[in-house]
């Protein structure tokens, strides 16, 4: 019992030391993008055809703050990633060590694509069909605020749906996962997906359709990229498994000898 109760304290102390290393680096990198904030607000800026404008001062520090966080968090990630195979280290066999360590800069990778392709696909589209709703009846003045969140809206649930194929893969070659569960769960899964992008679009067909079937893509992506990782897992498993078991007959042998 006491062995048990040791066992968990070992484990929260290690997880206490992961969560701090994480919060660390976000703390770093988000006060390095608030250095660079400019910078960053200058280039996101440069084809809008009007200037923002502000109501006041918190608006200001709002854009400061964001701008910052999106940039904290994506660098973040593959450190979050890091620390988290770091603690599952000691759980995992010898084959398992490296190819979920070579997980870590797909996942930052795949973010930053997934945000590439909602600023520079999703939110054009979506921002133009919303101008030219508006037609000749409004002025167009966007503050800062509104503009910088509608971006955000617009980019960072595609940084964090397009993980999906790396985190479905990590999962399953930890065995929390299985392709045969993605599967079963596929018409819930692409129930949600659709609602995701039917509510982060206009309300247009071809609007619906173009985000829609990237999702469902990177669904499917992943059920097939889970297979593959599924069974060499089990190949890799067997042999393991099947090298534990020669070494240690010839141990035992050696010994009754």
């Amino acid at each position: 019992m006491e062995d048990k109760e040791l066992n968990i304290i070992d484990h929260l102390d290690e997880l206490r030391k992961r969560l701090i290393i994480t919060v660390v680096s976000f703390l770093t990198f988000f006060i390095v993008g608030f250095i660079y904030v400019e910078e960053i607000y200058n280039w996101l800026v440069r084809d809008l055809a009007v200037k923002l404008i502000v109501l006041g001062p918190s608006d200001i520090i709002w854009v400061y703050f964001m701008l910052a966080t999106v940039i904290a968090i994506a660098a973040t990630i593959p450190i979050f990633a890091l620390q988290l195979w770091l603690f599952v280290k000691p759980a995992l066999k010898p084959f398992e060590l490296k190819i979920s360590l070579s997980y870590i800069p797909a996942l930052f990778i795949l973010f930053v694509v997934g945000i590439s392709f909602g600023y520079f696909v999703i939110f054009p589209m979506v921002m133009k069909f919303l101008v030219n709703l508006g037609g000749d009846m409004f002025v167009t003045n966007f503050t800062a605020e509104k503009y910088f969140r509608f971006v955000l809206n617009m980019t960072l649930p595609f940084g964090v749906l397009f993980e999906l194929p790396v985190v479905v893969m990590f999962l399953t070659s930890l065995g929390i996962i299985n392709p045969f569960v993605l599967q079963k769960l596929r018409k819930y899964a692409y129930f949600i997906l659709i609602i995701i992008a039917v509510t982060i679009t206009p309300p247009d067909f071809m609007s619906d359709f173009l985000v829609t079937l990237p999702l469902l893509l990177l669904y499917e992506i992943s059920i097939n990229l889970s297979k593959v990782v599924y069974k060499r897992k089990l190949k890799r498993e067997k042999e393991w498994e099947e090298n534990y078991e020669e070494e240690t007959g010839d141990k035992n042998s050696s010994e009754i000898i």
